[in-house]
């Protein structure tokens, strides 16, 4: 099973590789990734070098969308969310531009971009709500029931993998006498963009962290139906899935 997972990984790594493509333009190189946004359009990254370093930026594209689509960041509360969110990844907000930019050396490229990508779906997966109506962000749901079910837990834990890439897990419950330590990530989208990198991550996490540690992710059903094929997929790799209707069902083993 190693081997295989082992295999896994590498093929993972290679498609990434595979699937980026690079285009000058003028002072910038324009970076396409495999990944992509809720619009099924590959995310893009801009970068940019000088005798101090590189620039790495989305250019202003993730924050802009989602005030574009009736998701308005201005609030306090998400404004709190959000730059937590950032400092998690160590990316930071260009306010006059709405830009999330991280600076670089040629030693921590890979490393920085990684994390400008991986804060880009985050942000975007943490406030895009399916439905206008929805009144708070399944990130909070998700603190309310731990903290109403008396769950202890740290919130925005960053863990570095085998890899040696950074990876943010929305909670980490820590080892008590009867369960070692378990790792909580919410899903608002379940869909085999964020259920890959979900994999990935833990993958990458797990072996770096304490022995037994567990995984589980909270995916949102409150809007619309979960795929079948998510919950397998997560289950075929060692992830707990549970539905948030059904969060009742582990709360007795996140709570010892």
């Amino acid at each position: 099973m190693i081997a295989e997972v082992h295999q896994l990984k590498e093929d993972y790594i290679a498609w990434l590789k595979d699937k980026t493509t690079l285009r000058q333009v003028e002072d910038w190189v324009v970076v396409t990734t495999p990944f992509l946004d809720r619009h099924n359009d590959y995310i893009q990254v801009y970068v940019t070098g000088s005798p101090s370093g590189y620039t790495i930026t989305d250019d202003g594209y993730t924050i802009s969308d989602l005030e574009a689509h009736g998701c308005n960041l201005n609030s306090p509360k998400r404004q709190s969310l959000l730059s937590m969110t950032l400092r998690g990844f160590g990316i930071q907000q260009v306010t006059e531009r709405n830009a999330l930019q991280v600076r670089a050396s040629k030693e921590d490229f890979a490393l920085r971009k990684h994390n400008l990508i991986q804060a880009m779906l985050a942000v975007n997966d943490l406030f895009f709500t399916a439905s206008a109506h929805v009144r708070s962000f399944f990130y909070e749901d998700i603190e309310s029931w731990l903290e109403s079910a008396s769950i202890r837990y740290t919130p925005k834990a960053k863990f570095t993998g085998k890899s040696g890439f950074d990876h943010l897990y929305d909670f980490v419950i820590p080892k008590s006498r009867q369960l070692p330590e378990r790792v909580v990530l919410g899903m608002n989208r379940p869909d085999r963009n964020n259920i890959e990198r979900t994999v990935f991550a833990w993958e990458d996490t797990r072996d770096a962290r304490a022995a037994m540690s567990s995984a589980y992710v909270l995916l949102n059903d409150q809007d619309h139906s979960v795929p079948k094929s998510a919950v397998a997929a997560l289950r075929a790799y060692q992830v707990t899935p549970v539905l948030w209707s059904q969060r009742e069902s582990v709360r007795e083993e996140l709570a010892a």
